[in-house]
């Protein structure tokens, strides 16, 4: 067999990604707090009145401006968004860490966060290949806009018009 070079390495199956990650899990693996629920909706609620407040003292209004209520539930969300990243970033917990916090000498969470990985692995592959006819549609599709588009430019190019 002539050797071939392949444009994409060989795969790996969802097991042995899963296992390369939680063999870094003690670097790479970190538990962060996130708001959920409730608490998620104040802190959202507070920047739009935030945002309101300063919209009025600029004499911005809804009544004036249609588009403003759209302007104002994003830009809350962004902030909201900010705000629970730096929480995140500031108060991380490494895995060891929760290990020991948690009295798990079987190292358990590690099985669980494995079997997760895996099956979040797999159906994320799953879903790229099934979603919108599959892949080999997309392909198809690219390939078709490729062909199109040297089409459309070999026609616009000096000694290119028929």
């Amino acid at each position: 067999m002539p050797n071939v070079e392949r444009p994409f390495p060989l795969p790996v199956g969802a097991d042995t990604v899963a296992s390369d990650i939680l063999a870094r899990a003690d670097r790479d693996i970190a538990f962060v707090p996130r708001l959920t629920g409730e608490s998620q909706h104040l802190l959202v609620r507070h920047f739009i009145q935030f945002i309101e407040r300063e919209l009025v003292q600029c004499d911005m209004g809804y009544d004036s401006y249609p588009l403003l209520r759209g302007f104002v539930e994003t830009h809350a969300r962004e902030l909201s968004d900010f705000v629970v990243g730096g929480l995140g970033l500031t108060h991380q917990l490494g895995l060891q860490t929760v290990e020991r916090m948690a009295g798990d000498p079987m190292h358990l969470l590690r099985a669980d966060i494995w079997d997760t990985l895996r099956d979040y692995i797999a159906n994320a592959e799953d879903h790229f290949v099934s979603d919108v006819g599959g892949l080999r549609k997309l392909i198809a599709d690219a390939e078709s806009a490729r062909r199109d588009a040297a089409r459309a430019s070999s026609q616009c190019a000096p000694g290119g018009m028929p």
